[in-house]
């Protein structure tokens, strides 16, 4: 059965060139960390305009997170359902709209309400993409899921870059975090031609989705948990590295620099971590060494923040990325076909950004108790540490099946 659904997806994959669908994935993935970014420097404004605690604007963060772990399993059947090319355009449209709605953020419940469409429709792409990448590039899987991790962090770097000045130039935070709406669009005009091209698609996906979630699998438990700490350091540093500095006395546009930087090394790390894992076949030293240098930033941040910031965030930054790219290339390796590919991810997603969703809550609660970010920030070294010390059981060949 595996290998005629194989057969019928390579068939498939044949009637789409190669490159359009590549740009096709950057311009999906774009929107998949913009959404998040903007909002990070704009924290103290939004907090100052509507009277918002730390815990709420860390919800601001938190309630995407939370829906991209709720929502991956529901994706998973959608795409079942309907088709993987078809789930991620309804992705479009949700984080289209979430964009829209922002628009009318000084509302704090629409601006919720938006947080929570974007969420949802970053759940279901996010879920749905290793699938994708397993399908039709099978045996480029870790150079494309670089690729189009590459394309996220893009987008998190523009958006947190631009987050202040565009809020300056149109003249409202919320015509700032509602003008990437326009990612969507274009990405959505990409998009549907792909979703045209694989209707054609019936009887293999069908057979080939009759896959559950990988619940009793040892190697699915170990890839949540890898993913959740490292999701817990991603969202909780992403939601305060900005406001943490500005605390500090940084202007928000320079605290949104270093928020940019901070996405700017994790594309480096995209770009060039999948390179020298494709010339290893065990991996765990690359494992080693990008979670150690996430673990040597946490240090440095929270003993001496202002010590070397924009050297402490870059180091940050390459090893959570390169420890996130490692780990979704682990969605596509460790699952034998597209469909227990998703499956995986479904079931990774929802204990990893389910857990990682406290992440930024409860560091804006101990914000507000100790009054600073040390505790805070000593936290997540502990989750470092742990998720270091998972890294010697990511051994080749472990698979769900």
């Amino acid at each position: 059965m595996g290998s005629q659904a194989a057969a019928g997806e390579r068939t498939a994959a044949g009637a789409l060139r190669p490159g359009l669908l590549l740009a096709a994935l950057l311009l999906v993935a774009l929107n998949l960390r913009a959404a998040l970014a903007s909002i990070p420097p704009l924290v103290p404004t939004i907090e100052a305009d509507l009277g918002l605690s730390g815990a709420a604007a860390g919800a601001l963060t938190t309630l995407p997170v939370l829906c991209m772990g709720l929502f991956a399993p529901p994706a998973h059947r959608m795409a079942q359902r309907f088709g993987r090319e078809a789930a991620i355009a309804v992705a479009l449209v949700l984080l289209l709209a979430g964009f829209a709605l922002r628009l009318a953020g000084s509302f704090t419940p629409t601006l919720f309400l938006a947080v929570l469409l974007g969420g949802i429709g970053i759940a279901v792409a996010g879920t749905v993409l290793p699938g994708v990448v397993k399908e039709f590039f099978p045996e480029r899987s870790g150079t494309v899921t670089g690729f189009y991790l590459a394309g996220m962090m893009v987008g998190a770097t523009a958006a947190s870059a631009l987050a202040v000045p565009l809020a300056t130039v149109l003249g409202s935070w919320q015509a700032s975090i509602a003008s990437w709406g326009v990612l969507a669009v274009v990405a959505l005009a990409a998009w549907l031609p792909v979703v045209r091209k694989v209707n054609e698609r019936e009887g293999e996906e069908a057979e080939a989705g009759t896959h559950g979630l990988p619940w009793r699998s040892r190697t699915a438990w170990l890839v949540a948990a890898y993913l959740t700490m490292n999701s817990v350091l991603f969202y909780s540093l992403l939601a305060w590295i900005a406001p943490a500095y500005e605390s500090f006395g940084w202007t928000g546009e320079r605290a949104g620099l270093l928020l940019a930087e901070f996405s700017v090394v994790q594309l480096v790390s995209a770009l060039t971590i999948p390179l020298a894992a494709a010339r290893m076949p065990d991996r765990r030293p690359l494992f080693g060494l990008v979670v150690g240098l996430a673990v040597v930033g946490l240090v440095a941040v929270t003993w001496v923040p202002m010590g070397a910031p924009w050297v402490w965030i870059a180091i940050l930054g390459y090893g959570l990325g390169g420890g996130f790219t490692l780990g979704l290339a682990l969605l596509v390796d460790y699952a034998p076909d597209p469909t227990q590919s998703a499956g995986l991810s479904a079931m990774a997603f929802l204990a990893s950004y389910s857990i990682a969703a406290a992440g930024p809550l409860l560091l804006g609660a101990l914000r507000d108790v100790t009054g600073g970010f040390r505790v805070p920030f000593l936290l997540l070294l502990a989750t470092g540490v742990l998720q270091l010390g998972l890294v010697t059981r990511l051994r080749p060949g472990r698979s769900v099946a």
